[in-house]
C-alpha cells in the first residue's frame, strides 16, 4: 500500500493556520513569529510530512529513498529545521522520500549503521549534524551517493570521498572580528569548542588569523574552549570559568549564538554589562540574536538554500555517480547588533 503524501494544507488545517503561513515556513521566505515556525515543524514531523520511519517507507514499495544520518534531533535548533525542510521538498519534488535515523553513541563509537538501515533499499544518503571523521568516511566507503553538511574538524584538509556542502565562516568570522578590534579591542577571547565540528574550527582559525594580522596576541586563558557538551548550558558553569580567568577580555568572540547568549547571560552574573563592559559576537544568525538585549552581532547563514543546495547535489550525484567529488561553501553575512558597538564606534556599512 502507497504511503499518503501529507499536504501543506492538512499541516495548515491542524495547526489552524492559513496555507500561505505554512508555505512560508517550508519555503524559507516572508517573516513567520518563532513561536508559529515551531507550532508548524512540529505538527509537521507529528504528520510525518518529512519523517518517514524505515518500516512504513519500505511498505510502500518506493524505492527511491534517501536516507538521512544525524547524531542529533535536527528540530532542536534553527540551522537543522530550516536545512530538512528544504532539503525535504526538493527530494519530494524529485520523486524521492526520506528515512531519518539517530545515531546512537553506541553506533558512532562501533562505526555500525542504525539497526533498521537497510543498505540495499537506499538510493543516496545524506549526513547532518556528524562530526566524526571515522564515522564519515565509514558511511563514504558504503558505495552509495553521499553528501555531507558540515564535518569534523579540519574536514577541509582531508581528501573524502563523498560531496560535501558547508555555510562559509571565515569571511563572515574575519569581518566580525575586525570590527571588533576597530571598535577598540585590544584583548579577545573565542567561546566554542574547535573541534567540535569543521564549522566551530574555521571560526576559530579565522580568530586567531585576524589576531595574529592585527598584532594582537592570541590567550587561550581568555578564551573557553573545553569539549564540547552540555556543560555550555549552564550559565553556572560559564560564569565559573570566566571567573577563573587572569583577566577578562575586551571582547568575546562565540562559535555560535546560543553559546553568546548563554555569556551574556553569564557576563550579567558577574555584573557586567554588553557591550559597555564587553563586547561579544556570535554565529549563526539565529532568530533569537535579533531580540536578545542587546541585539547580537552574528553571520547569518542562507540555512533554506543550503538544504535546496544539498538535495541538488545528491540528486545530481545520483544521476552521475563519476562526477568529480566536489566541495561547496554557501556565503554567510555578518549582521551588526548592538553587542559590538559602543557609542564612540559607529557599525560598518
Amino acid at each position: 500500500m502507497a504511503l499518503k503524501r501529507v499536504t501543506m494544507q492538512q499541516i495548515a488545517d491542524a495547526c489552524g493556520l492559513s496555507r500561505n503561513t505554512v508555505s512560508k515556513v517550508f519555503n524559507g521566505r516572508g517573516n513567520v513569529p518563532t513561536a508559529t515556525r515551531d507550532i508548524v515543524l512540529s505538527k509537521a514531523q507529528e504528520l510525518g510530512y518529512y519523517q518517514y520511519t524505515a518500516n512504513s517507507v519500505a511498505a510502500s514499495g518506493h524505492s527511491a529513498n534517501i536516507a538521512v544520518l544525524t547524531q542529533h534531533k535536527l528540530l532542536s535548533h534553527n540551522f537543522g529545521a530550516y536545512f530538512i525542510t528544504s532539503f525535504t521538498d526538493q527530494i519530494s519534488r524529485s520523486g524521492y522520500t526520506m528515512q531519518m535515523y539517530e545515531v546512537t553513541p553506541e553506533e558512532l563509537a562501533s562505526k555500525t549503521l542504525p539497526s533498521l538501515f537497510d543498505l540495499e533499499q537506499i538510493t543516496g544518503i545524506l549526513g547532518i549534524e556528524l562530526f566524526d571523521r571515522d564515522y564519515i568516511e565509514m558511511v563514504c566507503s558504503l558505495g552509495k551517493p553521499t553528501v555531507f553538511v558540515d564535518g569534523f574538524a579540519r574536514a577541509g584538509k582531508t581528501p573524502i570521498e563523498c560531496d560535501f556542502v558547508s555555510m562559509e565562516n571565515m569571511a563572515s568570522e574575519t569581518a566580525i572580528v575586525r570590527q571588533i578590534i576597530s571598535a577598540g579591542a585590544k584583548k579577545l577571547g573565542f567561546v566554542g569548542d574547535y573541534e567540535h565540528c569543521n564549522g566551530f574550527y574555521e571560526r576559530w582559525f579565522a580568530f586567531r588569523a585576524v589576531l595574529e594580522g592585527a598584532g594582537l596576541p592570541y590567550n587561550p586563558d581568555l578564551c573557553i574552549l573545553k569539549e564540547d557538551s552540555i556543560l555550555y548550558r549552564s550559565i553556572e558553569w560559564l560564569r565559573g570559568q570566566l571567573d577563573a580567568m587572569p583577566e577578562m577580555p575586551d571582547a568575546f568572540v562565540c562559535a555560535n549564538d546560543f553559546l553568546a547568549i548563554q555569556l551574556m547571560g553569564a557576563l550579567r552574573q558577574k555584573g557586567l554589562s554588553v557591550p559597555e563592559d564587553v563586547l561579544i559576537a556570535g554565529f549563526d544568525g539565529s532568530p533569537e540574536s535579533a531580540i536578545v538585549n542587546p541585539s547580537l552581532t552574528t553571520a547569518r547563514i542562507p540555512s533554506t538554500d543550503i538544504g535546496r543546495l544539498a538535495a541538488a547535489m545528491l540528486i545530481e550525484r545520483i544521476k552521475t555517480p563519476d562526477f568529480p567529488y566536489r566541495w561547496t561553501y554557501v556565503k554567510t553575512s555578518p549582521v551588526w547588533g548592538d553587542s559590538t558597538s559602543r557609542d564612540s564606534v559607529g557599525r560598518p556599512s
